[in-house]
């Protein structure tokens, strides 16, 4: 039997049909900078189908040789391992192709199955297609209409072929959009067929927090009310928008970052132990989660929740422009870089213990984390020390050096030396002297072998968005009075502290 993803996080040991990737937006930045590396990287340690070819759709007039020498260019760049193997990718270039055409062109549609039919005949691939929609999300609905008109999208697992669809977040603009969204989408595929990618469920970090938890029964028999205070997950990042600016001004953090990867690391931090690591199992369970969220209150937008933009600060010892000097960006724009929360699950296992969840731009350094942190032991043995004893954490580091420390306290040899805390630290890296494959290698690789249990199901997208539209409402209805609210490289807004403290609680310092 092939092997389940998350029984051996970071290793291929699974024989894939032979298939075409074709990547819609090809000319894109995705394409370059993590797309064709992550395929490259798949080729260099075996993992790609034997018969498998790799096909740019995009609307820029360019040949196969230049599309593969731009490839080459971003491999060369952006591969985590490096320098490129030469000989590796003379062959693997081979494999590469080009098609050029507007999204809405029925003749582009016939031209491609013509030239996917003949890939067929000259590598092998029997039919088999994955489509990658690396696009803005208003094309996935007349893309996909086009690809079902022009037989490119079969019946599920039709005469032995599949076809199956990758796109990109963000699903909808809100519950409403998604829920229309998906209506049209299986109008032309079914759920199946479907893989909505988050790449932050690609990281070797998250996906180990399932074998975290329910491998060690030391830690899984402590995650619950009794043992655990509070958790903090946040998402911090050093950069600002950049070029992103229209797509900013109408999405914002929230449906940028955490909709999205956020609430699917919360889902799986506090989901129950699933059936078995069947995809479906899984997915039920993050449902649960979802569905379990207590939702907000309009007292909750006033003092649960936070939200910020950046202005002018310095960053890594550069001065840093505010969010309303980007390019693209409205001068006097209400657009969220920042957003803080508390959240509750109304179930047995965390019947009140809160959830604080922050993500936000311009922060002062690039960090994912998931810190659980452990109730004060009775304070009857160390009366003496309780002003220096710290609570147990149990941080999980998504990124950078990805790993998990435990911080415990112990006491200083000496006749009469104090509690001191200090830190349990695995890094993956270090210990398996392996660089963890880019989240893109796996989810790609997880598609092609159609293993969904990485991406996001309809429903868990749904929930999502049932908690947050509110929120969203009430924030447009509600412009903010004091945005920038926090200096590009600090912490964010100072009403985000101001949260916690009211809870005699603070902010992790990353």
């Amino acid at each position: 039997m092939d092997e389940h993803p998350l029984e051996e996080p970071g290793q291929f040991s699974r024989s894939m049909d032979p298939c075409i990737l074709i990547i819609f937006g090809a000319s894109g930045d995705l394409t370059a900078r993590k797309l064709m590396p992550a395929i490259y990287n798949l080729k260099r340690e075996s993992q790609l189908p034997t018969n498998f070819a790799c096909v740019g759709f995009a609307r820029r007039e360019k040949s196969h040789k230049d599309f593969r020498n731009e490839m080459k260019e971003g491999v060369s760049k952006h591969s985590r391992v490096k320098p490129i193997d030469e000989t590796l990718w003379n062959t693997f270039q081979e494999q590469i192709f080009y098609h050029q055409s507007e999204f809405d062109d029925e003749g582009g549609y016939d031209r491609l199955k013509k030239f996917l039919s003949d890939l067929d005949n000259q590598f092998g691939t029997k039919g088999n297609r994955v489509f990658y929609l690396s696009t803005q999300p208003s094309y996935f609905p007349m893309i996909i209409e086009k690809l079902r008109k022009h037989g490119l999208i079969y019946d599920h697992n039709q005469e032995g072929m599949w076809s199956r669809v990758i796109i990109e977040k963000p699903f909808g603009h809100d519950y409403d959009s998604a829920i229309a969204l998906q209506k049209e989408l299986t109008q032309h595929l079914k759920e199946e067929q479907l893989y909505r990618i988050d790449h932050y469920l690609g990281k070797e970090t998250v996906q180990n927090i399932l074998a975290f938890r329910f491998a060690n029964s030391i830690f899984e028999s402590l995650w619950n009310h009794r043992y655990i205070d509070h958790v903090q997950l946040t998402v911090s990042e050093s950069i600002g928008i950049g070029t992103r600016g229209k797509f900013y001004e109408g999405e914002g953090l929230v449906r940028d970052i955490l909709q999205n990867h956020m609430m699917q690391v919360f889902s799986l931090v506090a989901m129950e132990p699933p059936a078995n690591l069947e995809a479906s199992s899984i997915h039920d369970e993050k449902v649960k989660v979802l569905e379990s969220i207590r939702p907000f209150t309009e007292e909750d937008y006033k003092t649960s929740i936070v939200r910020g933009q950046y202005g002018k600060g310095y960053v890594d010892g550069e001065e840093a422009k505010g969010y309303r000097e980007e390019e693209n960006v409205d001068p006097n724009s209400g657009v969220e870089t920042y957003a803080a929360m508390k959240l509750y699950i109304d179930n047995w296992r965390w019947d009140g213990v809160p959830f604080y969840l922050r993500g936000a731009k311009r922060l002062a350094k690039r960090a994912t984390e998931i810190a659980i942190t452990f109730k004060h032991p009775p304070g009857v043995l160390f009366k003496e020390a309780a002003l220096e004893k710290e609570p147990n954490v149990l941080a999980i580091r998504v990124q950078p050096n990805e790993g998990i420390s435990l911080k415990i306290n112990t006491k200083v040899p000496g006749p009469s030396s104090p509690i001191q805390p200090v830190k349990m630290d695995f890094r993956y890296g270090a210990f398996f002297g392996l660089t963890p494959p880019d989240a893109y290698e796996r989810l790609i690789c997880d598609c092609m072998n159609g293993d969904n249990t990485l991406f996001a199901r309809d429903d868990e997208v749904f929930h999502s968005w049932r908690l947050l539209t509110p929120l969203l409402e009430y924030w447009a209805a509600n412009k903010p009075s004091d945005f920038p609210n926090y200096e590009a490289g600090s912490w964010g807004p100072q009403a985000a502290d101001d949260m916690m403290a009211r809870d005699g609680r603070k902010w992790r310092i990353l």
